[in-house]
């Protein structure tokens, strides 16, 4: 390993990675390293980090190499492995770019959720197929203290617990995952998401993020209550056959989330890099034993 190791800095209306270019799946990361990146006083900081490797080079990516060329193998902060992460793709496109690697338009990325379709724009937004929601039967109830609610499954490639709520504090700190029922629910845990209204087809969230606390936004967990708003609100695309739009503001911006007829949900929103520079080699190694 060489002493110095490539990174940059970049987030999704302020859900921030650290991003890990690495071709050719040569950097080992496991957890202990990874929670040492986002730790936000004695690393570099970051709810994830976004580890950019070819396809062809990641042995669980290997049978999407044909399909997409780039593999996000995405971690959660505490380093924990991820399906998906909505932000996180944006902003790996946007990385992208920046290398050289792809131009304005469209482009496939492979993530343990699948391939996903994404556009980049002239005007700087990126556009990200999310795929279709699964909404597993069952009912699922999340708490905060005294407070309880009935919550939504829904399946982005990753699990939520949507939860419509009168008013966003009552999620609490959100420091600790909120308990949920039944636990087999959830076996490998879940995203929790509390949603008030603001207007027809505009509503707001927080989140707890599985594996990362609350973070500033969450574009899976934006696509999960956007569905979950659509059926609580009487609205199925692939009944009616008109698409179903929501503005959802999250504590770090707003994203737009569009389910279509056919069941594909696309999310559209802000990515931006903000800095690069290198890590130190020995340092990860050091905290990585």
């Amino acid at each position: 390993m060489s002493t110095r190791i490539a990174f940059l800095k970049g987030h999704g209306t302020e859900n921030d990675f650290v991003i890990v270019p690495d071709p050719e799946n040569a950097i080992d990361l496991p957890p202990a390293a990874v929670a040492a990146l986002c730790d936000r006083r004695a690393g570099i900081g970051g709810d994830g980090v976004l580890h950019v490797v070819r396809s062809a080079a990641h042995p669980e990516a290997r049978e999407m190499a044909a399909e997409a060329e780039w593999f996000m193998d995405y971690r959660n902060g505490d380093g924990s492995v991820a399906e998906m992460c909505g932000n996180g793709v944006r902003v790996f496109a946007r990385y992208l770019q920046r290398a050289g690697h792809v131009a304005e338009g469209d482009l496939a990325v492979a993530t343990r959720g699948g391939v996903k379709t994404v556009h980049i724009a002239k005007d700087g937004d990126v556009t990200v197929g999310m795929g279709k929601a699964l909404l597993p039967e069952g009912d699922v109830t999340v708490s905060v203290g005294e407070r309880s609610w009935p919550a939504r499954n829904v399946n982005m490639g990753n699990p939520h617990a949507v939860a419509f709520v009168d008013d966003l504090a009552h999620a609490g700190d959100l420091l600790a995952p909120p308990p949920f029922s039944p636990p087999t629910a959830y076996p490998d845990g879940v995203n929790v998401e509390f949603v008030i209204d603001r207007a027809p087809g505009h509503i707001a969230m927080r989140v707890h993020e599985r594996g990362s606390g609350e973070t500033r936004s969450c574009g899976t967990g934006a696509c999960a209550v956007a569905v979950a708003a659509a059926r609580r609100d009487g609205a199925d695309p692939a009944v009616t056959g008109t698409p179903a739009t929501y503005t959802v503001d999250l504590p770090g911006g707003t994203l737009v989330i569009t389910e279509r007829p056919d069941g594909e949900i696309e999310m559209t929103g802000p990515a931006v890099i903000v800095a690069e520079g290198e890590i130190d080699a020995e340092w990860l190694e050091n905290v990585a034993l």
